[in-house]
């Protein structure tokens, strides 16, 4: 079967479809080792892995780093915080503040973690030689940016809001013509 990624015109040519079929059937081994083995979400451990890799950082930076909701990532740090794997510190002279960083326990998980999530990665990506590999990066690199900048200029003057019943807004497609 060949897919026109180019011009869809069945939800399984979609690139948003596809990747986000990939992520789902490459993830499942690393959710079950999440979950089943070290009782921690997939969130708690993006949010983990990103500390690990940048450093300490305020919840915003870090939920921005992680591409959540601020909502979503307090959340997640709340529970990491309450598996004593990050601490949560308000900024001196600025209670408004804080940073979240790694404790001794978080890093010793990510540093045990990290390791079976890349074996898994490299199993997935044994599938292609390294030229597709790098031919592969470059395009992600390039649809990311092509994706970041249509982020910035297309369907700018409607906002998603979902507290608002963004996502239960329900329009009554059978009055159209």
């Amino acid at each position: 079967m060949t897919l026109s990624l180019r011009e869809p015109i069945t939800l399984d040519e979609l690139l948003n479809y596809r990747l986000l079929r990939l992520y789902a059937v490459s993830g499942a081994p690393v959710i079950r080792l999440l979950e089943g083995r070290y009782g921690i979400s997939r969130r708690e451990w993006r949010l983990l892995a990103l500390l690990a890799a940048h450093g300490a950082q305020s919840p915003s930076a870090l939920a921005d780093h992680a591409h959540l909701d601020r909502p979503r990532a307090s959340r997640g740090i709340a529970v990491l915080a309450a598996k004593r794997l990050v601490q949560r510190a308000v900024e001196p002279g600025d209670a408004r503040r804080a940073r979240v960083t790694l404790t001794k326990s978080g890093r010793r998980l990510y540093d045990e973690l990290f390791p079976q999530i890349a074996a898994i990665n490299a199993q997935v990506m044994a599938a292609i030689d390294d030229t597709a590999v790098r031919a592969l990066d470059d395009a992600l690199a390039r649809l990311t940016e092509q994706a970041e900048r249509l982020n910035t200029e297309v369907v700018r003057d409607v906002r998603a809001d979902r507290r608002a019943g963004g996502s239960r807004r329900v329009k009554d497609w059978s009055k159209e013509a």
